[in-house]
């Protein structure tokens, strides 16, 4: 179907260099750059194979119905928020978001957070202007820094390393805090997950109750089997963020041991955005060598025949569980352009698991300026998506959110009643608004309710 149908002679982890790049830095000490890279070659993967291979296996359950792919986290990770106190957050607002899934949908949730390397973000323009002062803009603290200082927006590739470590960090940490030990992700203790504000949410004793039926639950097991809740004590979590700087990631993408093909192995799935998806770009050149499961990012503009010339590039041998489809069209375009890209894509028979984010096509600027988001717009368009994949006969596997477990007043709307006046209280990204807390659990008990229409559950 493809005239771009690769060979395994013809990549390597380095062959994007020959294609043309989107969204990467111009780096101005080419020395610098090389001896960070080789560095970065020489460190210990941050994932496994074994752990990638696990996803996709996932991948492909949610792509047939039998499980629900839950991606979230923030917009863009800074080295700042690399804190104990900011991971739990997020952790633990994942955790409720899937636990309430679970005890709705009745299907297994695949965790997926934007964590541990969601250090860069594509911008629409090279410059911004901050007040007297032309800079170049701020793509995330894998590329340059936030300060309002032109030297310090210079691309810099010593944050390739730092961005790294921080990730190594954050996942060490994450390890630890969902294994076994009966701490915190104990599903024996779900009690433990609730933050304090949560009280505030309409859905509040909807939780309350579903916590102590689960909890009743879990006990009830555990005394038919002696004990023995091994796989009921932890929780499975992976990570995911967008492979925008190429450098970074094909610096760690290499072969294991007893396994065929190559692995980016800072990452157990990567993505290629909507603005970096050029079918003879470097960023479909470095994907398409590599075994992880990979999401798409598919909104307007497009062409549903090149989107499927391109997961046909991609995934020339159509196993199931490599392709996750992430579609982002916002309210106003789901009804009118999605199915038909869902109709392409069936046509050629080709396997994708498909997901939504229904963030980044419902973002507007307030009158004052600042960016931000209304819930009711999101909840349209998941709704939406829903509607056309029922009506497609196609099965939505899973959701993708820019959320952060932090009070924070970035999106308009939800049960906490936010308005553009509020939106000064606590905001705090420095890219895209993200779902609060609250927002984020109403947002799963939205979901829930809308899949529940698809398999016509009446739970």
């Amino acid at each position: 179907m493809s005239e771009l149908k690769p060979t395994a002679a013809d990549w390597s982890p380095e062959s994007w260099r020959n294609h043309k790049a989107w969204q990467m830095p111009a780096y101005a000490d080419l020395a610098e750059l090389d001896r960070v890279v080789r560095d970065l070659r020489r460190l210990p993967p941050l994932v496994t194979s074994w752990e990638v291979e696990a996803l996709r296996a996932k991948t492909a359950a949610a792509g047939r119905g039998e499980a629900f792919i839950l991606q979230g986290g923030d917009c863009a990770e800074t080295f700042d928020s690399c804190t104990s106190d900011t991971v739990v957050k997020l952790l633990k607002v994942l955790l409720q978001m899937s636990f309430i899934l679970i005890h709705e949908m009745d299907i297994p949730v695949v965790r997926v957070g934007r964590i541990a390397g969601q250090y860069a973000k594509p911008r629409s323009n090279d410059t911004e202007r901050v007040g007297e002062m032309e800079l170049p803009v701020y793509r995330g603290d894998l590329y340059n820094d936030f300060a309002v200082d032109a030297g310090k927006r210079l691309p810099d590739p010593a944050r390739l390393l730092e961005a790294y470590h921080k990730s190594g960090l954050t996942l060490n940490f994450v390890r630890a805090l969902t294994d076994d030990g009966g701490g915190f992700a104990d599903m024996r203790h779900p009690e433990y997950w609730e933050l304090d504000f949560m009280k505030q949410n309409r859905f509040y004793d909807d939780y309350v109750r579903m916590v102590k039926s689960i909890h009743h639950a879990m006990h009830f097991v555990e005394r038919i089997s002696a004990g023995e809740m091994h796989t009921l004590k932890q929780v499975e979590f992976y990570t995911s963020h967008e492979a925008l700087n190429l450098w970074y990631d094909s610096a760690q993408t290499r072969r294991v041991p007893h396994r065929d093909g190559w692995y980016n192995l800072s990452t157990h799935m990567p993505w290629i955005g909507n603005r970096t998806r050029q079918p003879e770009g470097a960023h479909v050149e470095y994907f398409r060598g590599i075994r992880n499961p990979i999401g798409i990012k598919v909104g307007p503009p497009f062409q549903a025949d090149e989107i499927v010339k391109l997961i046909d590039h991609l995934n020339p041998t159509q196993e199931e569980g490599r392709i996750v489809l992430i579609t982002r069209f916002g309210k106003k375009h789901v009804h009118d352009q999605l199915p038909g890209l869902i109709r392409a894509v069936n046509r050629a028979g080709l396997p994708v698991t498909w997901t939504c984010d229904p963030m980044h096509g419902n973002t507007f600027a307030t009158k004052s300026g600042i960016k931000t988001r209304d819930f009711d717009d999101v909840l349209a368009d998941v709704k939406g998506t829903f509607d056309v994949h029922r009506s497609e006969h196609t099965i939505l596997g899973g959701i993708h959110l820019e959320l952060t477990g932090e009070d924070v007043t970035e999106c308009v709307g939800g049960a906490q009643g936010l308005g553009e006046d509020h939106l000064s209280t606590n905001y705090q990204s420095y890219c895209d608004p993200r779902l609060n807390y609250a927002q984020a659990l109403e947002m799963a008990f939205l979901v829930a309710r809308e899949w529940k229409k698809s398999f016509n559950n009446p739970r």
